[in-house]
């Protein structure tokens, strides 16, 4: 005996099923809207982060680049006014003639001497100071002549040495690069109260380049000074900002007494 279901509940089966069937399409276009739009925002959001890094790079690129052009600028002006008159100066100092048994004669010897010394300094100052220099002759052969430069003033015993084939970067990495290494050695006048210095470029066999600049100074607790605002000084933050720039990482050793290594590390080609 076959049963039958009555027409008035077979209409209310399928109406059934066709609400269900509506509800898990409704359901399931809700939750496609809900991913699609999440997907959207998101990468609005990653959009405007990457924006904003964009904008924030170009702004740190033009500073540093009106920093440098200052620079620059500095340094024409002490070699054209400034090395003119004390060019001036020692022309007319050397036409005095005065008798080596006058008075003034040993005051006039040292006066000579000073002025000289005053006229090369000056005139190392600009060289370190003029980015197309620094561009003209390369990273190697600029740092090389700052380390000379260092030499004469006695303060520190500073050895400098390069290994691997020199690579020669664009002008603004090795400009970034020439800028970051006089911080670090800056740094060591004015605070580390070391006697020797090491400095070394690594052109490496895996095309990474690394500049180390180390010192047997008082050194400090760099996991400490890390996590405190004193490691965010305008100097460190030049250094990172410049080698954020130019794709390279900088890392700081240091310990209570026992000195301090600052190197940078960058890819050749990047």
């Amino acid at each position: 005996m076959i049963l039958f279901m009555p027409i008035h509940n077979q209409e209310i089966f399928v109406a059934g099923l066709a609400g269900i069937a509506l509800a898990l399409l409704l359901v399931g276009f809700i939750v496609t809207i809900f991913f699609t739009y999440q997907r959207k925002r998101q990468k609005q959001e990653r959009d405007m982060e990457l924006m904003k890094e964009r904008y924030e790079q170009e702004l740190l690129r033009s500073q540093l680049e009106i920093q440098e052009s200052t620079l620059k600028g500095v340094a024409q002006e002490l070699h054209d006014n400034i090395g003119q008159v004390l060019s001036v100066v020692k022309l007319w100092l050397a036409s005095l003639s005065i008798e080596k048994d006058h008075g003034a004669y040993q005051g006039l010897q040292d006066s000579r001497q000073m002025l000289n010394k005053v006229i090369f300094d000056l005139s190392d100052l600009t060289k370190s100071l003029h980015t197309d220099r620094i561009s003209e002759i390369g990273l190697v052969d600029a740092i090389r002549f700052d380390v000379e430069t260092l030499r004469k003033t006695g303060l520190v015993d500073i050895h400098f040495n390069v290994t691997g084939n020199e690579y020669r970067f664009d002008g603004q990495k090795s400009i970034f690069l020439f800028r970051i290494y006089q911080e670090m050695t800056n740094n060591i006048l004015k605070h580390a109260k070391a006697s020797h210095v090491n400095i070394s470029i690594i052109y490496a066999a895996n095309d990474t380049f690394v500049l180390k600049v180390q010192d047997d100074g008082v050194g400090f607790d760099s996991k400490k000074k890390a996590e405190t605002s004193s490691s965010s000084g305008l100097g460190l933050k030049n250094m990172l900002n410049r080698a954020h720039l130019i794709g390279a990482e900088i890392l700081i050793e240091s310990q209570p007494r026992q000195g301090t290594t600052v190197s940078i590390e960058m890819p050749l080609t990047n």
